[in-house]
């Protein structure tokens, strides 16, 4: 019994150092180019062309290129661009929080498509599907949160750029190099925690129940029954991990084209529901609007598609043909 105890500490630093070494290999080359890009003068300047259209979302226009990174890397990306800008962001908690439901909508779209189309899935349905849903969510937290006067505190985010250079302005080379150091190593910690989270949650028996909580409600959505808990997995775990499940049980169980749809749908707008809501939350988001208004907006979407493709509709048809 003690020899297990007293290697679980080894185990969850290996597992947090290995995560930790693949999200250093994308963020620190994005926030090497971001870097370069600052001191150029191209980071104002794209920021300068993106602003009408993160005003309209009521959004700084540092958010497109935050989005835009996650879009096409990953959350770890977005968050890089977020270490690399953090001394002149300026966002509220809701601000904050209609960011980081956009980064959890839409991020690493060429790899998860690519996934949800092996699947079986539309990937550019899904994909769409996730940036349209995702810059409408944005809009709608922060325009109400404004006219509410809900979430209005401003956020700090110097804790994940470094006390050293949160004063303001482009550091010179050493700087940036001391404030990413103690950026990555904060990264490094919040990984730790959260594995550390996770296998709470798991031998506490919460992600099983979590899991049995779950079931009904994708069968409400028009999900067969054989394919809602591998759905299920995929919702807690993460698009990848679930899309493989999916990939593989469908060729051996014959999933139908509804079926496959419905739940690609669900994975792409709504995965590894514990572990990147952690992270999102870490920089300041609500985890009611990040967590619970983006899965009952989710949910609502989900049975709005699930009744536009039953038998008898013409999306219905086109799927049983």
């Amino acid at each position: 019994m003690t020899a297990p105890v007293l290697r679980y500490p080894a185990e969850l630093l290996r597992r947090a150092t290995r995560m930790f070494a693949t999200v250093a290999k994308i963020m620190l080359p994005v926030m090497l180019a971001v870097y370069v890009a600052e001191r150029l003068g191209l980071v104002a300047l794209a920021g300068r062309g993106l602003a009408p259209v993160m005003g309209m979302l009521g959004l700084p226009p540092e958010a497109a290129i935050i989005w835009a990174t996650t879009v096409l890397t990953n959350l770890y990306g977005g968050i890089a661009i977020v270490a690399t800008l953090a001394s002149d962001l300026q966002l509220s908690v809701a601000q904050t929080s209609a960011l980081g439901a956009m980064m959890l909508f839409a991020h690493n779209l060429p790899t998860e498509q690519a996934i949800v189309r092996k699947a079986g899935g539309s990937a550019l349905l899904t994909g769409s599907l996730r940036l349209l849903v995702g810059a409408g969510f944005g809009a709608a937290v922060t325009w109400t949160c404004q006219l509410a006067d809900w979430l209005q505190q401003p956020v700090s985010l110097a804790w994940l750029q470094g006390v050293g250079s949160a004063g303001g302005g482009t550091p010179d080379a050493g700087g940036w190099l001391l404030a990413t150091a103690q950026s990555m190593g904060m990264i490094w910690l919040i990984i730790i925690a959260l594995v550390l989270l996770l296998d709470a949650l798991e031998w506490m028996g919460a992600t099983r129940l979590f899991t049995r909580l779950l079931d009904p409600v994708l069968r409400l959505t028009g999900l067969e029954a054989h394919a809602a808990p591998l759905t299920t997995v995929g919702l807690l775990m993460g698009l990848t991990y679930g899309g493989a499940l999916i990939i593989d049980a469908s060729q051996r169980e014959h999933y139908s084209r509804r079926t496959l749809l419905l739940a690609t749908c669900w994975l792409s707008l709504f995965h590894s529901v514990i572990e990147d809501t952690l992270l999102i939350a870490a920089l300041g988001a609500s985890i009611w609007v990040i967590l619970v208004v983006r899965g009952a907006i989710t949910l609502a979407i989900m049975i709005a598609l699930a009744a536009l493709t039953l038998p008898h509709t013409r999306w219905g048809r086109r799927l049983a043909a």
